[in-house]
């Protein structure tokens, strides 16, 4: 993906981002010994209300489980395989219970509540915590609600499926949401809203990763059938029956065959000796290297000098932006990596690291372009003391190619460096969870498959139906966020990929049995990818469950194109959802436009008449298709009397509509 990013959004882009890949850069460790209890079971869970649970767990084949709670009881004999399964009535709504699981070992967990759970997916959106969504210092301190449990899978990537998740259940308090960067701000708020409605507890689970295509959460047979993804999925074959590291990204694995500087020893060592390096520029260097045209890895390393007595506080490292990849250590120890090119590098230094006097730092670069590398000015690269001490790192530093990416050396399928393999966080992350008893889903995800989104008509609807034969509990809820608004106006109509996007995720909302849409067009920023506002989304959400999962009489989505009725000279748009009426906010009824039969887009003019809309333009006398809210960052203003946006349409591409032309994304 790309996209262009002020300075304020993408340096909290980039914490949020060094802060997942302090984690996922690392190969996944090793599965632990399969426990007698599936750690999806503990102290403060939730159980499902309405319907069986199953409750696993492993131990020697043949041995029988006994499972009793609020004098329900079941059985269970471990299988062959050595995993065992108890089925079991949960007692009513409500607690807190004790539940006993006994056999070859006895384990009885307390503060268990039943209630309706509900799994959190998506990408950085859905996993942005609740300290850092708007007002989070408020939020966090308030967020005091014993109903509510939570439970985050830690990140895991499998190449061949996980048996165990690793995570815990907390009851929801200040301390708890805030924990590890914070729990999920779109999964607190849609919990805190439908516990307040239902008066049930509500247990979250967060299941997601920034920055995850959503075939990464899709199975791999599912993904076969699509057949989109063959070479991904060779590849992904081949390097589960080569062994080693499981990364889940395509370049990890590509360093590994080729990159001299991580073959013996790590060319990041501080004591290194690099006397038969380059001297180099920063920015720059690669043409001293004899690489300036050339795709190509190369290292480049600089001595500091530092106080004697360091400050306190966090030190960052400030290396602006760089193309393609970098990793950047501090005398041989990691602090950061991105493979996200318009986003300035800014990666805080963990204690320890620094020392002082002499301090060695290392940057690795991918640089794909002639152009590309270091591309911000050298008064900008800098090291920043906890006391704002500015170290400066432009000029001078000594340089080495580690590897010139032309055959004989096959560039990866991908250049990522967090998980983006397909499969890998559903076999990882998502298959360890089922089967376990839940409500339904609730996802935000879309960014990182915004240049396939014609692709993800098919793709979503797809990953869908696979969660729903996973857990196997028939179609339950699954409701979808319809993608903000990001990057800045465009004054004339355009192809948009993200406009795409939306149309995929309300075409799946149409389609797919038991889904919804929760649109949040009017919660964009154009500059931050990861808009505060979660509030309204998690809100949104959580109408579209209090409608159509609990029964109760709301609106719960924006106005909906229903169809399209030619008038002379003009366009008649009708819609469902239309609560309260439909309704302009701002000056002006937009933003809506209108091609006829030379497909050429230009602004509409647009009224009101009842549940309908009139759009025209004098330089389209005969329009043929009419488009809303087409593009990234739209002029959205329309609304239904409950205060709901209209879902963002084009009449030139909808299903049963007019007639379908393809799209831009397509085209790519």
């Amino acid at each position: 993906m790309r996209f262009t990013l002020t300075s304020t959004g993408a340096n909290s882009l980039c914490i949020l981002i060094v802060l997942l890949l302090s984690v996922i850069i690392a190969p996944a460790a090793d599965q632990p010994s399969l426990p007698f209890v599936s750690p999806m079971f503990g102290d403060n869970m939730v159980l499902q209300r309405g319907k069986v649970n199953t409750i696993w767990g492993w131990s020697p084949p043949g041995q029988e489980v006994h499972v009793e709670i609020a004098g329900h009881t079941a059985k269970g004999v471990t299988t062959a395989g050595g995993r065992w399964e108890v089925k079991i009535e949960p007692p009513a709504a409500g607690g807190p219970y004790t539940l006993k699981i006994t056999g070859p070992q006895t384990v009885v967990f307390h503060e268990v509540l039943v209630g309706d759970v509900w799994l959190c997916g998506g990408q950085s959106n859905m996993q942005l915590g609740l300290p850092q969504a708007r007002d989070g210092g408020d939020e966090v301190k308030s967020a005091n609600h014993p109903e509510i449990r939570l439970y985050t899978v830690s990140q895991n990537v499998s190449y061949s499926g996980a048996a165990a998740p690793r995570g815990a259940w907390k009851i929801c308090s200040p301390q708890t949401v805030a924990e590890g960067g914070g729990f999920s701000a779109v999964g607190y708020f849609f919990a805190r809203r439908v516990q307040e409605d239902i008066h049930v507890p509500i247990g979250l689970i967060e299941d997601c990763i920034g920055g995850t295509p959503a075939e990464t959460w899709t199975s791999p047979e599912t993904l076969h059938r699509l057949k989109d993804f063959q070479p991904q999925l060779a590849e992904l074959e081949r390097l589960k029956n080569k062994g080693g590291p499981e990364y889940g990204s395509f370049v990890m694995h590509w360093y590994d065959d080729y990159d001299a500087g991580i073959k013996g020893k790590t060319w990041a060592a501080a004591d290194l000796d690099d006397s038969a390096w380059k001297a180099v520029r920063v920015p720059g260097g690669f043409q001293e290297l004899g690489v300036g045209e050339v795709t190509s890895v190369c290292w480049v390393r600089k001595t500091i000098t530092l106080p004697a007595a360091l400050p306190a506080g966090k030190a960052t490292i400030h290396l602006g932006v760089i193309e393609k990849m970098d990793t950047a250590y501090i005398n041989g120890s990691w602090v950061g990596a991105s493979a996200w090119v318009e986003n300035p590098r800014v990666y805080q230094v963990r204690d320890g690291i620094l020392k002082p006097g002499k301090n060695v730092v290392t940057v690795r670069v991918f640089k794909t372009k002639p152009e590309g590398g270091f591309m911000t000015k050298a008064e900008d690269l800098r090291l920043v003391l906890g006391d704002g001490t500015v170290i400066p790192l432009g000029g001078e530093w000594k340089g080495a190619l580690s590897v010139d990416a032309r055959p004989p050396h096959p560039l990866p399928l991908g250049f990522e460096n967090w998980p983006t393999m397909p499969s890998v966080l559903y076999q990882g992350m998502l298959a360890p969870v089922a089967p376990l008893a839940i409500t339904g889903a609730i996802w935000y995800q879309g960014e990182a498959n915004s240049e396939r989104a014609y692709q993800y008509r098919t793709l979503l609807p797809a990953m869908i139906a696979d969660w729903r034969k996973l857990f196997g509990q028939g179609d339950f809820p699954f409701y979808v966020v319809s993608l903000p608004a990001f990057m800045h106006h465009r004054d004339q109509p355009v192809e948009d990929a993200w406009a795409e996007l939306r149309e995929a995720q309300a075409l799946t909302a149409l389609h797919t049995r038991n889904s919804g849409l929760a649109v949040t067009i009017d919660t964009g920023d154009p500059d931050n990818i990861h808009p505060k506002d979660k509030k309204v989304v998690g809100e949104r959400l959580a109408l579209c469950a209090l409608a159509e999962h609990y029964g109760e009489k709301i609106a719960y989505q924006g106005p909906t194109l229903k169809s399209v009725e030619r008038l002379p000279g003009a366009l008649k748009l009708h819609f469902d959802h239309a609560d309260g009426g439909l309704v302009a906010r701002g000056d002006n009824l937009g933003e809506f436009s209108v091609a006829g039969s030379d497909h050429k887009w230009r602004w509409a003019d647009a009224r009101i008449e009842g549940d309908a809309i009139v759009v025209s333009s004098p330089m389209t006398p005969n329009p043929e298709a009419a488009r809303y809210a087409w593009q990234a960052y739209p002029k959205a203003t329309l609304y239904n009397g409950a205060g709901l946006p209209a879902v963002p349409f084009r009449t030139d591409d909808w299903p049963g509509i007019t007639e379908s032309r393809k799209p831009a994304s397509a085209q790519r």
